[in-house]
């Protein structure tokens, strides 16, 4: 009697007993992953909040930015790589650089910048540059494909290390990252501040023979010879003055920063042919 009472209560356990799942891990991994995802998800959200709660509980002081951006320009290091030119119609014109742009940015306050890479496929980036004013929530933002290929002499090189596909696309953003931070930067902010870098630029401008190599060695690294600046400028280094120092550095910021090539700026010799009357055969025919 028992005996079946036992193999009854057995039986009644064995069904009450949950089945295993078969797919039990796999979902367990998925929740997982969206765990994940929410968190980082909530995590970027509170951060663009606080960054919002902040910029209104601190606003900008205008005067006081725009002083900062002021001062900042008076320094001759960045007013000599704070402005580029190129040449438009005949005309050469000036802005200002990526590094004023960022100085700008980062006196004017409340703002965030920068260039992110979003996805690689099929051989290329996407890349995005932002900025965004938290202040008055004014944004700028830029999307746009890079390549992972670099133009030689040799042909196109592919390009797999990731330091160079960062580099590159770092370098591709610059110009964009520039345009955004001008595009949330009041513009008459900016005009004052290109300004101020001319003047600083025309008061230390240094006409030394030790600036003058300095800046020789500079634009060989692009190929410019001692000779086609002086071509350029129309006299000798010795006797170079300080607007044209200016107008020197101008180009070799345009040229760093992608805005121009050299020879947008200076005569490339090119190696001329020379024809011979009568050239030798180096298979001349031979006689029987």
């Amino acid at each position: 009697m028992s005996t079946t009472n036992e193999l009854a209560l057995s039986q009644e356990n064995a069904v009450a007993a949950p089945a295993s799942n078969p797919f039990g891990t796999a979902i367990a991994h998925r929740e997982s992953q969206t765990t994940l995802g929410d968190v980082e998800q909530s995590r970027a959200i509170a951060e663009v909040q606080s960054a919002m709660v902040i910029a209104k509980r601190f606003p900008r002081d205008q005067k006081t930015a725009f002083d900062a951006i002021m001062n900042a320009c008076d320094r001759p290091t960045l007013a000599n790589s704070a402005l580029y030119s190129y040449s438009r119609g005949g005309s050469d014109i000036t802005g200002p650089s990526i590094r004023l742009a960022e100085a700008l940015a980062q006196n004017w306050g409340n703002i965030q910048f920068g260039i992110r890479e979003l996805e690689q496929r099929g051989g290329e980036s996407t890349v995005e540059a932002f900025a965004w004013d938290i202040e008055t929530n004014t944004r700028q933002v830029k999307v746009f494909q890079v390549k992972h290929e670099r133009h030689t002499r040799q042909g196109v090189k592919r390009l797999t290390d990731p330091r160079d596909i960062y580099e590159l696309a770092a370098n591709q953003g610059a110009r964009r990252l520039r345009a955004c931070i001008l595009g949330v930067i009041p513009g008459d902010v900016t005009e004052a501040a290109v300004a101020r870098c001319e003047q600083t630029m025309s008061a230390n401008a240094d006409c030394s023979p030790a600036a003058m190599k300095k800046m020789v060695d500079a634009f060989g690294e692009y190929k410019v010879t001692k000779e086609q600046i002086e071509k350029r400028i129309q006299r000798r280094l010795e006797a170079i003055q300080p607007a044209q120092v200016v107008q020197l550095k101008k180009i070799y910021a345009s040229i760093r920063d992608g805005m121009s090539t050299a020879a947008d700026w200076f005569e490339i010799a090119k190696p001329s042919a020379v024809a011979t009357e009568n050239p030798i055969n180096p298979f001349p025919e031979t006689k029987e």
